[in-house]
């Protein structure tokens, strides 16, 4: 007989037993007394809760319980159970020799004598701390998609009711716009003119918010130049902010363009700014500075920063910032869109916002915006063209299924002295133009069966010759065939119009001289 065979046999069962308990290392498993006092110790438990058998045995096995679960008395509760029960399971957090913690799966089962007597208790622990790691994490990768899902669809809702709210704009200032052309003053009425007015441009502010938010409003792209673009704007935020705010701006000379939409950019950072000055009510400085930075995604970005010195927000505010309709401002003085609309101007614009905030120190939003190569030849909103006197009469095709919209359309172009046909679908346009000729075809974009870009498509197919402008509160467009098109944002004015059907027919007859009509 070999060595091995002679030491197997000559040990009981109950050594063999012990044996293979003392040498599992995978699991923690050992013995209590009634009274929760450890009385044995294996190879597993030195591994995982770093004790050697000499310096736990004889001692509480609470001691591997957290401060929290000792103030409840949760180990005596844990024996108690299985005492009363026979068997206790559970999982939670443990503390090593180290101070440290895992994870832990704890089984305690009872140990009774032939008489029934509790003589002590087996415990079986396992650290499943990486397990427990990884369900975290999908559970946070769980939470993220669901509020990305929610947020989606909260766009998609926000998009369409600001699409519509667009429509119903368009008829109210439109409509009060040919009122106060064609009335003489009347100081008894003017001034209820003026007011509804400015309410529905408000409400036009509002909805471009949304559509922000939504990341569907008309952004036109170009190289910004942030310096001139602030400095530009400082008598406005000077106004906006009032005297018991001071403004400070730092740009480096060499500061490049960055890609953006330079109105809807001014419009962001004066919300940006009011939203700091709301966050100072005694008076503050609002910094304003801009420096080229390499994000954590790929690419060059130029960060446009604005800081404040107010009440900062606590984490669980700052979280919650840019969800849409969340505002800390009372009832009637916040829409809650404002950071939203700043989150969806970054997005648009291939960047992004980050906000750091703390309460007592202050606030800063970040807006990262890609650097774009081409010069910046532009660096303030342009103002609107004002209709020429004696331009050349069109024929014009108006086409809107919304009939409020497409009055106030035919309203405007007849005012500038367009012949206006008129059409209520994509169908009815397409007969129009079987009829007759026309010089210009303007079209809203969102109408049922037909959107505008497939009826620019058979358009193009049919009477290449004529030119198309899209009326649309939308950035995309159905069809990628149809997204050079020139694009006419809802609400608009008379004034945009006039300059829309310029610059419409210019293109045209540049790219085709004889057949389009000059202007």
């Amino acid at each position: 007989m070999n060595n091995s065979h002679n030491f197997d046999a000559s040990l009981t069962d109950d050594g063999r037993y012990r044996l293979l308990v003392e040498a599992i290392s995978d699991y923690a498993i050992y013995m209590l007394d009634p009274t929760g006092i450890v009385a044995n110790w294996n190879a597993g438990a030195q591994r995982f809760k770093g004790y050697r058998p000499s310096e736990i045995i004889g001692r509480n096995f609470e001691i591997f319980y957290t401060d929290a679960d000792r103030a409840v008395g949760r180990p005596e509760i844990n024996l108690r159970r299985a005492a009363d029960v026979g068997r206790f399971e559970d999982e939670g957090w443990r503390v090593r020799k180290d101070g440290s913690q895992f994870w832990a799966h704890v089984v305690i089962d009872r140990i009774l004598d032939p008489e029934g007597n509790l003589v002590g208790f087996a415990k079986i622990t396992r650290d499943l701390t990486e397990r427990h790691q990884t369900q975290l994490e999908l559970e946070r990768a769980r939470e993220a998609l669901f509020q990305s899902q929610k947020i989606e669809s909260i766009g998609q809702l926000t998009g369409g009711v600001a699409h519509d709210f667009n429509n119903l704009l368009m008829a109210i200032i439109g409509s009060l716009e040919i009122v106060q052309r064609r009335m003489n003053a009347d100081p008894s009425i003017s001034p209820f003119i003026d007011n509804a007015l400015k309410g529905a441009r408000r409400g036009a502010v509002l909805t471009q918010r949304m559509l922000a938010f939504a990341r569907r409003q008309q952004l036109k792209m170009g190289a910004v130049n942030l310096k001139a673009a602030v400095e530009g704007m400082s008598e406005l935020l000077e106004r906006s902010l009032g005297p018991a705010i001071l403004i400070r701006t730092e740009f480096p000379e060499t500061l490049p363009a960055v890609r953006t939409d330079i109105s809807q950019l001014e419009a962001a950072i004066l919300n940006l700014a009011v939203n700091a000055r709301d966050a100072m009510p005694d008076g503050g400085t609002v910094r304003i500075t801009a420096q080229q930075k390499a994000g954590d995604r790929p690419g060059n970005y130029v960060v446009l920063s604005v800081a404040d010195e107010g009440e900062g927000m606590d984490s669980d505010t700052l979280a919650k910032a840019t969800e849409p309709f969340f505002t800390t401002k009372g009832v009637g003085k916040g829409t809650g869109l404002g950071l939203s609309m700043v989150h969806g101007l970054a997005q648009q614009s291939g960047g992004y916002l980050e906000l750091r905030s703390e309460v007592g120190v202050g606030t800063t939003a970040l807006i990262w915006l890609p650097v774009t190569d081409a010069e910046a030849a532009a660096t303030v909103a342009p103002p609107a063209s004002r209709p020429k006197e004696g331009r050349q009469a069109l024929r014009v095709l108006a086409v809107d299924d919304d009939a409020l919209v497409l009055m106030n359309t035919v309203a405007m172009l007849e005012e500038l002295g367009h012949e206006v046909v008129e059409a209520h679908s994509g169908r009815e346009a397409l007969e129009a133009l079987e009829r007759q000729t026309v010089d210009l075809l303007i079209t809203d974009q969102g109408m049922p069966k037909m959107t505008g870009a497939e009826l620019a498509q058979k358009v193009r197919a049919a009477w290449p010759h004529i030119p198309i402008l899209v009326a649309t509160g939308y950035s995309e467009l159905s069809d990628s065939a149809a997204r050079d098109l020139p694009r006419l944002s809802k609400p608009f004015s008379q004034q945009d119009l006039a300059a829309a059907i310029t610059s419409t027919i210019a293109a045209a007859s540049a790219a085709d001289p004889v057949a389009v009509p000059a202007l």
